[in-house]
């Protein structure tokens, strides 16, 4: 420390180190910035220069103290918008067109939105809740006593058909009313009339009780015993959109939600779910297996809005399983065809529904399962979509097959019965 003279040596030796430290370290950069001056006063010979450029020094070295000088001004921090839980994004604005092809371009402009609630141009969903109603019907049919008609069971179809059409329908708009504040952020669900403002939820609300009320006119259709297991599947319907808030794994309550009409066959063709153990057993089986079809199938739909949701905070079980998810696309498949084959079994079907049924499942499912590719927005979409009428179509020609069948061969027995009737 030759740079300082002794008395001043002897007073910063009583200060505490940390205080001695700092006027040490200052004191050296003085030095160090007198021995450039000086430097270059000799080069440039400049009195003026030198003087400018010890203003400046002098300047640096005064922002570079360790705390604020009293006459400069304090600049607040910029304030971050992040937060522990991350908020959704909202989607970039989109132009919504109206339908120039289809069905929804020749409504009236005003019923237009409405009919986006129910999803009218994407039938798809109705079909998925369709064909557990078909399924149970054609597999309750031999069971009935009499064994029921070709054209009872066609009836019973259409009702059925009916019922999915209202009640999916319903279904969409509640699903809406819940995400009002969570499709903006997703791209696919941004457009959706109560997302656009082109419905208010008021309106929605109202409109869900006339499709309600009309869903049970359906109903009232079917024998009395219908409604006792009808009414029940409307919590799981209001509750699907709750699930997907608090769980990684909604599809399982769609799953039960859809499914339900997998039982409605039975007591539609007058079978006594609870006085007949056979049926009660097929049904089980094969609510169960329609179970896992609705998770196998949904788990594709959920990869199509896979980044959105983990933006907005939407659970799937695409996002908590997402490298897993061939694994276990098999899985569901192979439980799937197993309770199919089980629910067989209990209703004593014949050969025509283990290998039309049975295996024409298996094989539309191995071959959707390969070929699906799950990073492919449009291909989960095409297979969303074919995948309902290949393994539903499937299923539904062996059960109808097997039905033809055994009706044949009872054929002799059913008139019996009907000539006692009479």
């Amino acid at each position: 420390m030759t740079f300082i003279n002794s008395a001043s040596r002897n007073v910063i030796f009583r200060l505490p180190s940390r205080c001695r430290s700092s006027v040490v370290r200052t004191a050296s950069r003085r030095q160090r910035v007198q021995e450039n001056f000086t430097s270059a006063f000799n080069k440039n010979g400049s009195k003026c220069s030198l003087v400018s450029k010890q203003q400046a020094i002098n300047s640096a070295l005064q922002k570079r103290q360790f705390h604020q000088s009293p006459n400069k001004p304090l600049v607040a921090a910029p304030q971050t918008t992040s937060s522990l839980s991350p908020k959704p994004e909202t989607q970039p604005p989109a132009t919504y067109a109206a339908p120039k092809t289809g069905l929804l371009s020749i409504l009236p402009a005003s019923w237009v939105p409405y009919a986006e609630l129910i999803r009218l141009d994407k039938p798809t969903g109705t079909y998925y809740l369709f064909f557990p109603c078909l399924f149970s019907t054609l597999l309750a049919a031999p069971l009935a006593v009499p064994m029921a008609s070709p054209l009872s069971v066609l009836g019973t179809s259409l009702l059925f058909f009916s019922g999915a059409l209202i009640m999916r329908g319903a279904g969409c708009t509640i699903n809406d009313l819940w995400d009002r504040n969570l499709d903006p952020h997703v791209r696919r669900t941004r457009l959706r009339p109560i997302a656009r403002g082109a419905v208010t939820p008021f309106n929605a609300l109202a409109f869900t009780g006339v499709q309600l009320f009309t869903g049970l006119g359906i109903l009232l259709q079917f024998p009395t015993q219908c409604l006792f297991y009808g009414i029940p599947s409307l919590l799981l319907v209001a509750s699907y959109p709750l699930a997907k808030r608090v769980t990684h794994y909604p599809q399982f309550v769609l799953g039960l939600t859809f499914s339900w009409g997998a039982m409605m066959g039975f007591p539609a063709l007058g079978v006594d779910l609870l006085q007949n153990s056979t049926a009660l057993t097929a049904a089980g089986f094969l609510y169960a297996s329609n179970i896992a079809w609705t998770v196998l199938y949904d788990m594709i739909y959920a990869h199509m809005d896979i980044k959105d949701d983990a933006k907005a905070g939407i659970k799937s079980i695409a996002l908590r399983h997402d490298a897993q998810t061939k694994q276990i696309l098999t899985g569901l498949a192979i439980s799937q065809i197993g309770l199919l084959t089980a629910a067989g079994v209990a209703a004593g079907a014949g050969p025509v529904f283990f290998v039309g049924s049975c295996g024409g499942a298996a094989i539309t499912l191995a071959v959707m399962i390969k070929k699906v590719n799950l990073k492919s927005v449009k291909d989960c979409w095409w297979w969303f979509v074919n995948g309902c009428w290949l393994t539903g179509g499937v299923i539904s020609a062996g059960l109808g097959a097997e039905y033809l069948v055994q009706y044949s061969q009872q054929r002799p027995r059913v008139e019996a019965w009907s000539g006692k009737d009479v």
